[in-house]
C-alpha cells in the first residue's frame, strides 16, 4: 500500500499538497472539520476538530508525514490558530511522524527595504505577526526538545488554482476575464513577491522527504518577483483585457471593516503593500534545486482555471461570484 501521509487542511495549500503526493504514489489522508470535500478517488477523507488532540492522534494513526495546512478564519487567529497547531503536532508526535508545517511571512514584521530570509529575527508588532511568531517558536521548540520531527515552509501572498480570498485571488482574476476592474492594495509600483500554490505543494512535500530539512525554516521557491503592476500586465496580457486596477488603501478597509471583520483584519498587514516586499528562496535551492514555475506559466495555468470555473456569466462578460472552495 505504501507509506501514508496526512494532510490537515482541504484548502488551495492542502488540496495541492494531495495533488503532489498522488502524483508521487502516495497513499493520502486529508483532514478538515466537515468531513466534506470533492476529493480523487482513493483519497481518504476524516472529518473532526484538529483541536481536539484525541482526534489529531486518531487522524493522524499511522502516518509518515503530516502536513499542517489549516487556516481559521483571519480575524479569529489569536482564539483558535494555536490551538490547532497543537493538535496537529500532538498528532504527528504520537504517529511518530515528521510534522511539514506551512507559514506565511507575517513573523519578520517591516523588511525595512531589505529582502527577507530565514535569517531574519521575528520581530512582527502587529497581533497576527505575533501570534505567527509564537507558533514557530513552539513549533521550533518542539523540535528542539525531542517531541516531534518539525520542517517550517514558508511563503508569501498565495496565488494559482483553486485560490479565491488572497491578494491576488478572485477579485484580481475575476475582473480580468470580463475586462472589470481588479481591487489590488497598496502601491502597484513596487516589487511583491506573490507565491504559485503548486510551488507551494512541491516544496513542502519535498520538505517531508528530506531528512536533513528538518529543525528548520525554509522559504520556499516560487515564480520570479515583479512589480504588482507587471504582475496584473500579465494577467491582462492573458486574458486579452486592459488592465484596471481599483486601489484598496488603509481608508477604504477601515470603512469595508466596519462591516466585515475579515477585511477589518486586512489593515495591520497594509505594510507589505505600501513598501517593497520582497521573500528570497536562495536556501531551498542551494538545498534541494530550484522547482520554481515561471511566472508568466504560473498566471496563464490560473487564469486557465478561473475560466474553467467560471459561470456562463462571467464568459458572457457579466460579474458573477463563483462557488467557494470547501
Amino acid at each position: 500500500m505504501g507509506e501514508l501521509h496526512v494532510v490537515f487542511g482541504t484548502g488551495p495549500v492542502g488540496r495541492a499538497v494531495m495533488r503532489e503526493l498522488l502524483a508521487r504514489g502516495v497513499r493520502v489522508r486529508m483532514i478538515n472539520r466537515s468531513a466534506q470535500a470533492s476529493l480523487p478517488a482513493g483519497v481518504e477523507m476524516v472529518g473532526g476538530d484538529a483541536a481536539n488532540r484525541s482526534f489529531a492522534r486518531e487522524a493522524s494513526a499511522g502516518a509518515a508525514v503530516v502536513y499542517q495546512c489549516l487556516a481559521p478564519p483571519y480575524h479569529r487567529w489569536p482564539e483558535l490558530f494555536p490551538r490547532l497547531q497543537a493538535g496537529v503536532i500532538e498528532g504527528a508526535a504520537a504517529a511518530g511522524a515528521k510534522l511539514v508545517s506551512m507559514e506565511n511571512v507575517y513573523m519578520y514584521g517591516s523588511p525595512f527595504g531589505k529582502p527577507l530570509s530565514e535569517r531574519r529575527p521575528m520581530t512582527a508588532m502587529t497581533r497576527k505577526g505575533r501570534v505567527r511568531a509564537e507558533m514557530a517558536a513552539a513549533l521550533l521548540e518542539a523540535h528542539k526538545k525531542g517531541r516531534v520531527r518539525v520542517a517550517i515552509g514558508r511563503a508569501s501572498d498565495f496565488f494559482g488554482p483553486g485560490v479565491r480570498r488572497s491578494a491576488m485571488g478572485e477579485q484580481v482574476f475575476e475582473p480580468a476575464l470580463t475586462g472589470g476592474a481588479a481591487a489590488v492594495l497598496g502601491n502597484v509600483s513596487l516589487p511583491h513577491t506573490y507565491s504559485y500554490v503548486p510551488d507551494i505543494a512541491r516544496g513542502l512535500v519535498i520538505l517531508g522527504q528530506r531528512d536533513e530539512a528538518l529543525g528548520e525554516v525554509w522559504h520556499l521557491p516560487g515564480p520570479e518577483t515583479v512589480t504588482t503592476r507587471e504582475f496584473l500586465a500579465i494577467v491582462c496580457a492573458e486574458t486579452g483585457h486592459r488592465p484596471k486596477r481599483r486601489r484598496a488603501g488603509k481608508l477604504m478597509l477601515r470603512l469595508l471593516g466596519f462591516f466585515n471583520p475579515q477585511v477589518r483584519e486586512l489593515t495591520e498587514m497594509m505594510y507589505q503593500f505600501e513598501e517593497p516586499f520582497v521573500v528570497e528562496h536562495t536556501k531551498f535551492v542551494e538545498a534541494f534545486g530550484d522547482i520554481s514555475t515561471p511566472l508568466t506559466e504560473a498566471i496563464r495555468t490560473t487564469v486557465e482555471w478561473y475560466r474553467a470555473e467560471a459561470s456562463p456569466d462571467i464568459s458572457t462578460g457579466r460579474e458573477a461570484s463563483g462557488r467557494e472552495d470547501v
